[in-house]
C-alpha cells in the first residue's frame, strides 16, 4: 500500500485578522505547518491551532518564516545565515512552548515561503535553518521541497527529512515551485490537482510547467489552507486517495 502524510498551512491568522479555515481543514489533514508569529501567527492563535490539532489527532509542525508579517513572509529578504539560524530558534521555540504545554511533540519543521523557496538551493541558508532544528531536539523532522538541497543538508546533519509535494502548486524544471506571479503557477482545477498528486505518489512523476516529465519524491503531500477550495480540496483527495490504495497517516 501507498502512504502519504497530508499536510496544510494553519494557524495564519493575527488579531481580528482572519485568514483560512483551520476548523474545518484540519478535520481531514494528518499534519499541521503552525505559522510562529513572525510572518502570520501570534500566541493567541498559536495556543488555539495547537489545542485544535490535539482535538483532532493532528501532528504539530513550525512553520517558521521571515519577519515579514505585511508580506505574509513572501517576499526576499538578506539576512545572514546566523540571523536565520536565530530567527528559526525564536520561532521553533516560541511554537513548541505550546506544543509542550498541551504535553505533546513538536513532528517536524517546515519553512515557509520565500525563505522555504530560498531552501531550493541555497546551501547555506538550509544549513542554518537545519542546525537551529538540531541544536534544539535533534528528533524533530524537516519537510523540504521535493528537490531542494535543505533535505541533503538535514540527513548531513543526521536529522530526518522528508519530502514535500504541493497538490496545488506548479512546478519548473529543477522541481522549485512555479512563482506566484506566473501564470500557471496556482492549479486551481481540482479534479486535475488530485489526479496530478496520485501519480506523484504512485509512480514518482510530475509534469512540469514546461511540459517536461520530472521524478518527484513525496513523503508529505501539502494543501494550502487559505485558498478559497481548501475544505472542498481536503475532503475529495481522501476520497480519491481510499479509492486509490493510498494510506494518509502522519510520522508520529
Amino acid at each position: 500500500m501507498y502512504q502519504v502524510d497530508l499536510n496544510s498551512d494553519m494557524g495564519e491568522s493575527f488579531g481580528v485578522y482572519q485568514l483560512g479555515g483551520d476548523a474545518e481543514v484540519i478535520q481531514y489533514v494528518t499534519s499541521a505547518n503552525v505559522a510562529c508569529g513572525f510572518h502570520a501567527g501570534d500566541p493567541m492563535v498559536m495556543d488555539k491551532t495547537v489545542k485544535l490539532a490535539k482535538q483532532n489527532g493532528v501532528a504539530v509542525g513550525a512553520h517558521p518564516g521571515y519577519p515579514d508579517l505585511q508580506g505574509f513572509g513572501r517576499r526576499k529578504m538578506v539576512l545572514s545565515p546566523q540571523e536565520i539560524k536565530n530567527d528559526m530558534k525564536y520561532q521553533i521555540g516560541a511554537l513548541w512552548a505550546f506544543v509542550k504545554s498541551e504535553g505533546r511533540k513538536l513532528q517536524h519543521v517546515a519553512p515557509h515561503g520565500a525563505l522555504g523557496n530560498l531552501c531550493q538551493y541555497d546551501r547555506e541558508v538550509s544549513r542554518a535553518i537545519c542546525e537551529a532544528v538540531y541544536e534544539i531536539d535533534p528528533s524533530v523532522m524537516i519537510f523540504y521541497c521535493a528537490g531542494s538541497v535543505l533535505g541533503e543538508e538535514a540527513e548531513k546533519l543526521g536529522l530526518t527529512a522528508k519530502a514535500e509535494i504541493f497538490a496545488d502548486r506548479a512546478y519548473m524544471d529543477d522541481l522549485s515551485l512555479v512563482p506566484r506571479s506566473v501564470d500557471g503557477a496556482m492549479i486551481t482545477d481540482e479534479e486535475f490537482a488530485i489526479a496530478r498528486c496520485v501519480r506523484m505518489i504512485k509512480e514518482g512523476k510530475v509534469t512540469a510547467l514546461s511540459g517536461r516529465e520530472l521524478n518527484i519524491k513525496g513523503d508529505t503531500l501539502c494543501v494550502h489552507g487559505d485558498g478559497p477550495k481548501a475544505l472542498s480540496f481536503v475532503k475529495k483527495i481522501r476520497e480519491t486517495f481510499e479509492k486509490e490504495g493510498i494510506l494518509i497517516t502522519n510520522f508520529q
